[in-house]
């Protein structure tokens, strides 16, 4: 019987977590946001019936007419041609790639609104001067939060991270996250949460990169001059591989911009156009360089910047 109510008790707190979150964060989970993590869930629920209902069936009929020659290529490739109907021709293994994490170190960043129209995160083919504008991710939060949690392990209170979460608690303003379930409403539980991230870098140092693990795979795009930079998936996994130094891991193309799309391809529409493309993305290597029109300046980083690979057995 007491097992039985602690299954149900954990079912409970499984339902709790927010859309975008792991089993592993089910202790921290608190019904005072129930509301608005239920409310995400309808989002996300919203957003992917959406995607099946008129998306992609509507991405599919424009698809068949440009892989057919039926209307002009130009026009269909003006909206960017719909990511997930790519990714359906042409499969994950086509746009899956493999990377040093070490080398991928490159962020794209949009310009402002004000500035450039962004690029729908739906289109595979994206304009603009996102791939101009770069960060470097070895300077970045998250890398800066997984260094420090392997550095402070079994002292997390010594991490910035838990003396910033600790002081919105003290005033009265504890962090949240809908996206995943989670309320940081004590000491316990900020620690709790810190562990959740070491536990998942020692699991990747044991076992090694588990693409299935996460919601979506670590995205990246082709810049116009055909290098690799990140997009905004899986910053957390890719932060553990650099610090453990891991030889290599997949990451799967979602966007490209268009002058490369429109160099790769030369004229070209349809199945040869998505096979020529396919065969230059084997070819992207990460860009480590900063971009022309980063508005950061560079930081300089010691030769030894990066730990002893721990590469597992």
């Amino acid at each position: 019987m007491l097992t039985s109510k602690a299954s149900s008790s954990q079912r409970t707190q499984r339902g709790l977590l927010g859309p975008g979150a792991d089993d592993a964060f089910a202790p921290l989970v608190d019904t005072s946001i129930r509301h608005r993590v239920i409310m995400a869930h309808v989002v996300s629920h919203t957003q992917q019936l959406v995607q099946q209902r008129i998306g992609r069936p509507i991405g599919r009929i424009f698809m068949r007419r440009w892989m057919r020659g039926q209307v002009p290529a130009s026009r269909v490739e003006s909206f960017g041609l719909s990511r997930h109907i790519v990714e359906e021709v042409l499969g994950e293994q086509a746009l899956t790639l493999h990377v040093d994490p070490r080398k991928l170190i490159r962020i794209g960043v949009h310009a402002p609104r004000d500035v450039e129209k962004r690029p729908s995160s739906l289109a595979f083919i994206w304009d603009g001067t996102w791939d101009q504008r770069r960060e470097d991710l070895r300077v970045g939060t998250r890398y800066k939060l997984i260094s420090e949690l392997d550095d402070n392990r079994g002292q997390l209170e010594q991490t910035q991270r838990y003396r910033y979460l600790m002081r919105r608690l003290r005033e009265g303003r504890p962090w949240a996250s809908h996206q995943l379930g989670v309320l940081l409403d004590s000491p316990e539980k900020i620690r709790g949460y810190l562990q959740v991230y070491l536990d998942f870098l020692d699991d990747m140092a044991e076992r090694g990169f588990d693409p299935g693990r996460g919601k979506d795979p670590i995205g990246v795009a082709i810049t116009r001059n055909g290098t690799i930079v990140k997009v905004n998936r899986g910053l957390h996994r890719l932060a553990m591989a650099q610090r453990l130094g891991l030889p290599s891991i997949p990451v799967q193309v979602r966007h490209v911009h268009r002058l490369w799309w429109e160099g790769v391809t030369a004229g070209l529409s349809g199945a040869d156009a998505l096979r020529r493309m396919a065969e230059a993305l084997q070819h992207c290597v990460p860009e480590e360089n900063p971009g022309p029109l980063d508005e950061c300046p560079e930081v300089e980083l010691p030769p030894d910047f990066w730990p002893e690979p721990r590469v597992p057995a």
